[in-house]
């Protein structure tokens, strides 16, 4: 698949979910890809690109342009968050006190944040439980943080709809939050295997790299 194929296809699943395509951000995870490779999506127009390693982050920002908005996408040790927090636009995945408190330290106000929800329970993943949610927002907020929206990995799908539920369970958490946190509009949810069904459900943000780089590639180096 091409960079321009997976942009017609989210111009299409948004086209058939009733939804304006510009209301959808495609983050071009671009983890393990080369500078070459990111300034060839880059020459394509496109802006929003996606790291989750630090030091892969840190590394490859000032040898590109200076109008990428990068989006950390992974789980972030908080001892790392000094080496992000300079360049990202926006961290998704906060989920605990001592990210916070790392991601707030630091010259004039931290890049926004979304709050990742371990949406199917699973005990090798990062992200809080959502029963946790609610309140993790509230502190957040008054901790300092600007929260913007929530972000959360399903299962691994054997078919686009199993991801459905989950989209539908960050969607409705997102709807509930949001009623005390205006704030709070976000979804980060849909990556290659299923993100026209995210679409569907209201993602505002997709996270797709396989379908725009090809594999990942072997990280020797």
């Amino acid at each position: 698949m091409t960079y321009a194929e997976v942009m017609e296809r989210v111009r299409s699943a948004a086209d058939v979910a009733g939804r304006d395509p510009v209301q959808v951000t495609v983050v071009a995870v671009s983890k393990t890809m080369s500078i070459e490779d990111i300034g060839d999506v880059y020459d394509q127009g496109h802006r929003d690109f996606g790291e989750n390693r630090a030091q892969e982050l840190a590394e490859k920002a000032p040898e590109l342009p200076d109008d990428i908005r990068w989006h950390f996408v992974g789980a972030l040790q908080s001892r790392k968050a000094r080496a992000v927090r300079p360049v990202a636009t926006l961290l998704h995945s906060m989920d605990r006190r001592s990210l916070a408190n790392a991601w707030l330290k630091g010259p004039g106000h931290p890049p926004p944040v979304l709050v990742q929800v371990n949406v199917g329970a699973e005990d090798h993943k990062s992200g809080l439980a959502v029963p946790d949610v609610a309140e993790a927002v509230g502190w957040m907020i008054e901790s300092g943080l600007d929260v913007r929206g929530l972000m959360a990995i399903p299962p691994i799908p054997e078919h686009p709809e199993d991801s459905r539920r989950y989209f539908e369970m960050l969607r409705d958490l997102r709807d509930a939050v949001s009623r005390d946190h205006p704030s709070v509009e976000e979804l980060s949810m849909g990556m290659t295997d299923d993100f026209e069904v995210a679409i569907a459900e209201g993602a505002s943000i997709i996270r797709v790299g396989r379908a725009i780089f090809g594999p990942r590639k072997a990280t020797g180096a």
